[in-house]
């Protein structure tokens, strides 16, 4: 929540390496005039936050504070009251068989993520708030808690079933993409083998049941034919929750310069992610390691300790991204530079995969406002870049509800 605003001038000067203090046209450098505090006082808000992952592990507590060189979450409580006040939930399914009895299996696992969620939450009623609109968020802020809200990563278990995602909207989703990492039912994705040529025809209907019910489309992870034809049929600006620019990597997940300035033009937004800045190299080991840690919550404490240090000590000597903040950053401030900070929001894919040397964990986030105070950014827009703009789809989704 912003509740005073500072000199650009000032804010720059905060954050240079000398010891000294500088008062541009007589301003003087307080405590309460740093990126830091700037960072504290705005509203911050990640679009896709992984971490109910964690959420059926007997031994693994949200409402701590845990250590990324200890543990493997990337996001708690403890946290998140010192570096990010709320963001999306995700609800992840696995691609699997386009058949009813992958629909079935894939529907009893979105269902059980969901109420996964739903108790982790309400644990802490004092400390976050399960929200669903912007004033929610914001009023949960105010009163000096974290706030969550639901998304859906991947529609697939909606099987043929669009009555489903009624039932996700009366149990708080606000937000969900119709495609992940292979194409399904609704639409091809971006890493898939163009089997619709964007959108299926229930993928279209899929686009209509989201403007209808006032939930905000995720493009992330969709193809670009994809993309371009929910950009096209939608009532409401589209999300990208964790996309980047593919003109700094060439990769499919990231959007080209073109698309970027389309999304803009329509209102839209993209979010910053973190993964796809570089090549990503997966081992035998990685994926041997990899698929222990999706079964964490059925270990032993000592099993997880142990299989969190070798994880550790894979992540030292063969990293998936062989990548840092600074490349992170470029990405970042190019997007800036293309969409402009009308339109760009931030999403690292948190527990998901996302995370570089030098911001680890959402700990991090609070050097993020600080180098954009150093590349000149106001403090409205750094507003904006946080949580502004996704707040503002949100609005536009519900006003457009029925």
């Amino acid at each position: 929540m912003t509740v005073a605003r500072l000199s650009q001038a000032a804010l720059v000067c905060a954050i240079a390496l000398t010891g000294t203090s500088c008062a541009p046209m007589g301003e003087v450098q307080t405590p309460a005039n740093t990126p830091r505090t700037l960072h504290d006082r705005l509203l911050t808000l990640d679009t896709h936050l992984d971490t109910p992952i964690w959420f059926n592990n007997p031994n693994w507590k949200f409402g701590d504070r845990h250590d990324w060189r200890t543990d493997l979450a990337q996001v708690d409580l403890g946290r998140m009251d010192a570096a990010l006040d709320g963001g999306m939930f995700v609800i992840y399914t696995p691609s699997g068989p386009v058949t009813p009895q992958g629909f079935a299996a894939a529907k009893a696992f979105a269902f059980k993520r969901l109420g996964e969620i739903e108790r982790t939450i309400a644990a802490y009623p004092d400390r976050i708030s399960l929200v669903t609109t912007a004033d929610q968020a914001i009023a949960a802020d105010k009163a000096g808690k974290r706030f969550a809200f639901i998304s859906i990563e991947n529609s697939y278990p909606l099987g043929e079933d669009l009555s489903l995602l009624g039932e996700f909207y009366r149990r708080g989703v606000r937000m969900a993409g119709p495609v992940h990492s292979k194409d399904n039912q609704f639409a091809d994705s971006a890493t898939g083998s163009g089997t619709w040529k964007g959108l299926s025809p229930l993928g279209r209907k899929w686009v209509a049941e989201m403007n209808r019910l006032g939930m905000v489309i995720d493009g992330s992870h969709s193809s670009d034919a994809a993309f371009d034809q929910m950009l096209a049929l939608s009532k409401t600006p589209i999300i990208l929750s964790h996309s980047g620019p593919r003109a700094k990597w060439d990769h499919p997940r990231n959007i080209d310069d073109a698309r970027i300035r389309k999304l803009a033009a329509a209102g839209g937004a993209v979010c910053m992610n973190s993964v796809f800045l570089t090549k990503l190299t997966y081992t035998e080991e990685r994926n041997r390691l990899s698929d222990k840690a999706e079964r964490i919550g059925e270990l032993s404490p000592e099993e997880q300790v142990k299989l969190t240090a070798a994880i550790r000590k894979l992540d030292e000597t063969d990293p998936v991204q062989d990548t840092d903040f600074e490349n992170f950053m470029a990405n970042l401030l190019y997007l800036l530079k293309i969409a402009g900070p009308d339109h760009v929001c931030m999403g690292a894919d948190w527990d998901g995969g996302g995370g570089v040397r030098g911001m680890e964990d959402i700990t991090a986030l609070p050097k993020v406002t600080e180098r954009l105070v150093a590349a000149g950014y106001s403090e409205a827009d750094i507003a904006k870049i946080w949580s502004g703009n996704v707040l503002r789809l949100l609005r536009a989704a519900e006003r457009k509800r029925g």
